[in-house]
C-alpha cells in the first residue's frame, strides 16, 4: 500500500514537471509547452476560418475535427493540472491545493477554454443558447502569458496597479452617468425619442468620453453641443488616467529590472564539494534538518549528473555531491550568484518571496538577515536590510528545478 502511494506521488510529481510552464531542462516538458502554444494558436485560427461561409462549405468537416482535437487537449491539460496541483501549492494540503487551482484565475481560464465546447452535449435543449459561451475561447490567448516572461510582465503590472485601475474605472463610470443625466436634461425636449430617459444617454456618453463618437446619437441644441464639447474634453483626460497608470507600471517594472542588473555585483564564494556515502549522517535527511554552521549553505546538489536546486524539503541520497558555500560561487556548472540588498524604499520590502515579480527562471538561493543565513521559504516576509542571493536558470544548463 505504501509503495503504491509512493509511486502515485512520484507520478503526480512527474506530471507537474511536464505540464508546468518554464520547466525547460526536460525535453518532454519543453515539448509539452510547444504543443500547448501550438494548440492555442491552431484552435483560434480554425475558429476564425470557420466564420467564412466558403471555408465551412469546403473544409467544414476538417475544421471541426481539428477543433475537437485541440479542445480535447485543453480538457486533458486541465485534468493534469488538477491532478498535480499539490506540487504547485506545496504549503497546503493536497485537497486545498486542488481547490485553490480550480478557483484561481488561471484555473478558471483553463476551464473556460474547453467547457463551453462541451456544454451543448450536456444541455441539448439549450444548445443554441449555450453557443455564446464558445466566445470565451478567446480567453485561451491569456494562457500564452504563462509561456513568455515578456507577457508575464503585463500580468504583474495589472496586479500591482489593480487598485489604481479600479479607482480610475470608477471615476469613468461616475462621469459617464453624470454626462448622461446632464445631456438628458438639455436634449430631452428637442429629441424625446433619442434621449428618452437618463440611461438613454449612456451610449452617447460612452462614445463621447472614450472615442470621438459614432454619429448615431448627438446633441442638436446649442446647450447640448456646448455640454458635449466639455464632456469630450473631459474624456481625453479621463481616458488618459488608466493609460498613465499602466505606462507608469511599465516604467517602474523595467526600471526595477535594470536596477537589479546594474546594482548586482559578483560575489567570490569559497566552496567545497562533499559526496555522501551510505554511512554519512546526512544521508536520508532533509536539508533543513542538517546541522550547518550559520555562515554556510548548500548552494547546489549534484545528483546523477544533474544539478538539483536545493529546497528545504529535499531529501539527500547516497551518492549526492553537495556544494557547500558561504558566499556566491562560479564553478564548472557556470552558476553565477548575484547579491541584492533591499535598501529603504525597495519595491520588494514588505513582500513575501513568492510574491516577487521575477522571472520563473530565476531562483532565490539564500536570504541573509542580521548576519544570519536563511533558506528561502515562500512565506518569508522580506524586510529592509535583507540581502538576497539569486541566480538564473539560464546560467545552469544542467539544472533540475525543484520548487520550494
Amino acid at each position: 500500500m505504501g509503495k503504491a502511494l509512493k509511486n502515485t506521488e512520484k507520478l503526480e510529481k512527474r506530471i507537474f514537471q511536464i505540464v508546468e510552464v518554464g520547466y525547460t531542462k526536460d525535453f518532454i516538458s519543453r515539448a509539452y509547452d510547444y504543443i500547448g502554444v501550438a494548440a492555442i494558436i491552431i484552435n483560434l485560427i480554425v475558429s476564425v476560418m470557420y466564420t467564412f461561409a466558403l471555408m465551412r462549405e469546403r473544409y467544414g468537416g476538417a475544421l471541426l475535427i481539428i477543433e475537437h482535437i485541440t479542445v480535447m487537449f485543453f480538457a486533458l491539460d486541465y485534468l493534469l493540472r488538477v491532478v498535480s496541483a499539490r506540487y504547485r501549492f506545496r504549503m497546503i494540503t493536497p485537497g486545498k491545493a486542488v481547490l485553490r487551482y480550480i478557483f484561481s484565475v488561471e484555473g478558471i481560464i483553463d476551464l473556460l477554454s474547453f467547457l463551453p465546447y462541451y456544454l451543448p452535449v450536456f444541455f441539448p435543449g439549450g444548445a443554441v443558447a449555450f453557443r455564446m459561451f464558445r466566445i470565451v475561447r478567446i480567453l485561451r490567448l491569456f494562457r500564452l502569458n504563462a509561456y513568455y516572461d515578456s507577457l508575464n510582465v503585463i500580468t504583474s503590472i495589472i496586479k500591482s496597479k489593480g487598485q489604481q485601475l479600479l479607482s480610475s474605472m470608477f471615476i469613468i463610470f461616475v462621469l459617464m452617468l453624470a454626462s448622461s443625466l446632464c445631456m438628458y436634461s438639455v436634449e430631452h425636449e428637442a429629441q424625446p425619442d433619442v434621449f428618452e430617459n437618463a440611461f438613454s444617454g449612456i451610449w452617447w456618453a460612452a462614445s463621447a468620453l472614450l472615442t470621438v463618437g459614432y454619429g448615431d446619437i448627438y446633441p442638436v441644441t446649442y446647450a447640448g453641443r456646448v455640454l458635449g464639447t466639455i464632456i469630450a474634453f473631459l474624456g481625453v483626460g479621463v481616458v488618459a488616467v488608466p493609460t498613465g497608470i499602466i505606462s507608469a507600471g511599465f516604467v517602474e517594472q523595467y526600471t526595477m529590472l535594470k536596477q537589479m542588473t546594474d546594482d548586482t555585483e559578483d560575489l567570490d564564494i569559497n566552496f567545497i564539494k562533499v559526496r555522501l556515502d551510505g554511512d554519512s549522517e546526512w544521508t536520508g535527511k532533509t536539508i533543513e534538518n542538517l546541522q550547518l554552521p550559520k555562515d554556510m549553505i548548500i548552494a547546489g546538489v549534484e545528483r546523477e549528473k544533474n544539478l538539483v536546486v536545493p529546497s528545504r524539503d529535499l531529501v539527500l541520497k547516497e551518492g549526492d555531491m553537495l556544494v557547500m558555500a558561504a558566499e556566491s560561487y562560479k564553478d564548472e556548472w557556470k552558476v553565477e550568484l548575484k547579491e541584492i540588498i533591499l535598501v529603504y524604499g525597495h519595491p520588494w520590502c514588505g513582500r513575501k518571496i513568492n510574491e516577487l515579480n521575477i522571472s520563473p527562471k530565476t531562483f532565490v538561493v539564500m536570504l541573509r538577515r542580521n548576519d544570519h543565513m536563511m533558506l528561502p521559504a515562500d512565506d518569508i516576509l522580506l524586510k529592509e536590510g535583507d540581502v538576497l542571493v539569486l541566480y538564473s536558470e539560464k546560467s545552469m544548463p544542467e539544472a533540475t528545478v525543484l520548487r520550494v
